[in-house]
């Protein structure tokens, strides 16, 4: 594997190198050293298909050891993917012998330059207490890039395709859970029902349900995972650990730290730490609250667990009803809502509709959604 670095990174390595090394480029890599956070990052961008890798909060043994270092950290965001250990673990082979030397020419550089830019711009996604972020690597390698033939290229897509013709074989087999989701509306029926790889983080849970619902993430999250215990305190139909078969949480999943400072019986974790397959098929009920104020809550039901499923992205399967648009002021605010919008008469009716468009709010669309989907 060749990794081609700029100056910085060069001499944070003491490495002195003009010799420019020939490799096939899915094995070849551009790298830079950043500043995040006050902790020193490596960004890698795959020279034949713009994939990106992140490593973050390096110290002094970790630049020591950073074969070892890069290759885990390839290794933990293709497992993060859906990957095939087996196609993994080939990749890896032919890449164990690493050489490091300076930057080949100015479009490659540019194009690193511009996958740095897009780490800064989701410099919220980091972690801190793992130098390998997965996270901000597969979203960055989401974001649509020019190819310089006028032409634009997704680079993760571009990355599962070079792996499979590398493999000589499909790259994704994983677990995956068909779950439907119901939104709580007395008078309405929106429900979705979404096939979600095993191996997805709850925080990953999060944002597929913000696209398949159309909720734009403009407000906190939490869930609950229930057992099959009644719960011994009687809870009313708002209190956010509410189960409607009056069923005991197991735990509460949050999804900001600043949760724990309002801690209940209930044990509680933040999401963005715990995978489905730490919870899933064990329990089948499931709760996912969105905006607290609004007090939007979602029932989750496990249906099926399928074993052999060959993507590494979510599906919606199909679904009904209109989601609320976003701060309409709960169940009673939508319903006046949707009053005033039968009512071509009402004084604020077109004011309403040009609001509820601002909002989000429209009819579902299960094409939409699943593109939406494919990159989340």
């Amino acid at each position: 594997m060749l990794i081609q670095c700029t100056k910085k990174l060069l001499d944070q390595l003491d490495i002195k190198s003009d010799i420019q090394v020939k490799e096939e480029p899915l094995f070849s890599w551009h790298a830079h050293l950043i500043t995040l956070n006050r902790r020193k990052t490596i960004v890698l961008v795959n020279d034949q298909n713009r994939y990106v890798v992140v490593l973050h909060g390096l110290k002094a043994k970790d630049f020591k050891n950073l074969d070892k270092v890069l290759l885990q950290g390839i290794r933990e965001t293709f497992m993060e993917e859906g990957i095939k250990d087996e196609v993994i673990e080939k990749f890896l082979f032919q890449s164990k012998e690493i050489s490091y030397t300076k930057t080949k020419d100015r479009t490659s550089v540019a194009r690193m330059n511009k996958a740095c830019e897009n780490v800064y711009f989701f410099e919220e996604l980091l972690e801190n207490d793992s130098i390998f972020n997965t996270r901000m690597s597969m979203r960055v390698s989401r974001f649509l890039v020019g190819d310089g033939k006028n032409k634009y290229i997704v680079p993760n897509e571009e990355m599962y395709k070079n792996l499979e013709e590398f493999a000589g074989e499909p790259i994704f087999m994983t677990k995956a859970v068909q779950l439907k989701v119901t939104l709580r509306l007395e008078k309405r029926n929106v429900w979705r029902r979404i096939l979600v790889p095993i191996n997805s983080t709850f925080n990953h849970l999060h944002h597929i349900l913000q696209a398949a619902f159309g909720w734009r993430n403009y407000h906190l999250h939490e869930f609950y995972v229930y057992g099959n215990a009644p719960f011994e305190q009687v809870l009313s139909t708002n209190h956010s650990a509410h189960h409607k078969e009056g069923l005991k949480p197991v735990v509460n999943l949050v999804s900001h730290e600043e949760a724990f400072a309002y801690r209940t019986d209930v044990e509680m974790k933040l999401d963005s730490d715990i995978k489905l397959s730490e919870y899933i098929p064990a329990y089948k009920r499931l709760k996912y609250n969105y905006d607290f104020g609004d007090n939007w809550q979602h029932d989750i039901e496990v249906e099926e667990v399928i074993e052999n499923y060959d993507a590494n992205y979510p599906v919606c399967l199909e679904g009904g009803g209109n989601t609320p648009p976003e701060d309409v002021g709960g169940t009673y605010g939508f319903e006046e809502f949707l009053k005033i919008l039968a009512d071509p008469m009402h004084p604020d009716h077109n004011h309403m509709i040009q609001w509820g468009k601002m909002q989000g709010y429209e009819e579902f669309d299960i094409k939409k959604v699943n593109r939406e989907l494919k990159h989340k």
